[in-house]
């Protein structure tokens, strides 16, 4: 027992000593508990407290959607002529649209809420997007159509959108080599066109002839599998009539007013397509009379021009920078030579231009060899670090610059 009944005589109980306390130990089981109390506080707030984030807002009031999620604060003060307001319709006919150009450059686009034209639901996107959802591929973007004598035509949509962009083939955006493989002629053989587009990665580019059979159904199937497609306009060479590009060539000796009715003829044959390039064409290319009503006519409808690159004296690249049209020139044709090693040299001397520039554009047209000898090289080729991409993605675009 611990009393000192017990205890020997002559000794008292033993005392204990007096513990001091110590402050900073206080201090810290203080900190402790006020941490402990705020933390289930926190808690309890969110378990039983309303998420703001799910009340619904005004309808009368305006929304900046593109700086509320990240935190910032829209320009108090928009500079003078920086605000560009887009016509929605259709889903979009419930909300006014606007683009505000902020002293730093970012584009942010304002949605206010009004009333509504149509029936339906609303959708609201964040603005044009580069490509096309691979579901609807074959399909055209009525908003890119132009109905005329001459039949539906590509143009520029309402909010600026242009058929180069809405068709363009995706790609990764990084700037590493990239590759461009067009192979044109398709439409003229039947098997060869089914054989493309069967045999090639839906990395390479396809070209169209106007002049060739059953456009729409080919296009449709070739959009399906993932390619982007160009079309590809007749125009004179210098070997004119020796060489005859064809019915509805774009002739020097025509009016602009005829040349230009035989190229929108020809650009009705089908829909989807990134933009045109020439076939043959050396002398139409080389004068500018002839030449400038053609692109002042591409940069309003929001097409690219790739120059096959045969023509020295082509002034594609001089023309279309003046009237805003992506432009492109190839670097090498392909398969002048129609043989299996000739083409692999073309395509291994391709390699060197692109790892020497960054980039490389290569044609060929649709013969069973070339579509062979590519198809072969390309699965080899990637494991090397080459990015194969639509040729929409290494144009000169004046609107990127």
């Amino acid at each position: 027992m611990g009393t000192d009944l017990n205890a020997p005589l002559g000794h008292g109980p033993k005392k204990r000593p007096v513990r001091k306390r110590d402050p900073r130990r206080m201090v810290g089981y203080g900190f402790l508990g006020i941490f402990t109390l705020a933390v289930a506080g926190l808690s309890g707030w969110a378990a039983f407290a309303p998420d703001r984030l799910l009340q619904t807002a005004d309808p009368t009031t305006s929304a900046d959607t593109t700086l509320a999620s990240a935190g910032q604060a829209a320009p108090s003060a928009k500079p003078e002529g920086a605000v560009r307001s887009l016509r929605p319709r259709g889903a979009h006919s419930g909300a006014h649209v606007e683009e505000i150009l902020t002293d730093d450059g970012a584009t942010v686009t304002k949605f206010t809420p009004r009333s509504r034209d149509g029936g339906g639901p609303a959708l609201i996107t964040a603005g044009p997007m580069r490509g096309q959802d691979p579901r609807l591929a074959a399909l055209p973007n009525d908003d890119l159509i132009e109905d005329t004598p001459q039949g539906r035509l590509p143009i520029v949509g309402p909010d600026g959108l242009r058929p180069m962009d809405q068709y363009a083939r995706p790609w990764s955006g990084a700037r590493g080599t990239r590759i461009g493989l067009v192979v044109g002629g398709l439409g003229l053989s039947q098997t060869g066109t089914q054989r493309a587009i069967r045999d090639l990665s839906p990395d390479v580019t396809l070209a169209f002839a106007a002049r060739g059979n059953s456009l729409q159904r080919w296009m449709q199937d070739a959009r399906r599998d993932g390619h982007e497609i160009l079309l590809q306009i007749p125009m004179e060479p210098f070997d004119y009539p020796d060489n005859d590009p064809g019915p509805h060539a774009l002739l020097i000796s025509r009016s602009a007013t005829k040349n230009l009715a035989e190229l929108h003829r020809s650009m009705s044959q089908i829909t989807n397509y990134t933009g045109v390039m020439n076939y043959l064409g050396g002398r139409f290319l080389s004068d500018a009379d002839a030449l400038e009503p053609v692109m002042r006519d591409l940069g309003k409808r929001g097409l690219l021009f790739l120059d096959d690159g045969t023509s020295a004296q082509s002034l594609s690249g001089t023309l279309s920078g003046a009237f805003g049209v992506p432009h492109g020139f190839a670097d090498l044709v392909l398969d002048g030579e129609l043989s299996r090693n000739a083409i692999l040299r073309k395509l291994d001397e391709l390699e060197r231009v692109a790892r020497r520039n960054g980039k490389a554009i290569g044609v060929a047209s649709a013969f069973d060899e070339s579509v062979a000898t590519i198809a072969e090289w390309m699965e080899g080729a990637g494991g090397r670090g080459i990015e194969f991409v639509g040729i929409s993605a290494l144009v000169n675009d004046p609107q990127q610059n």
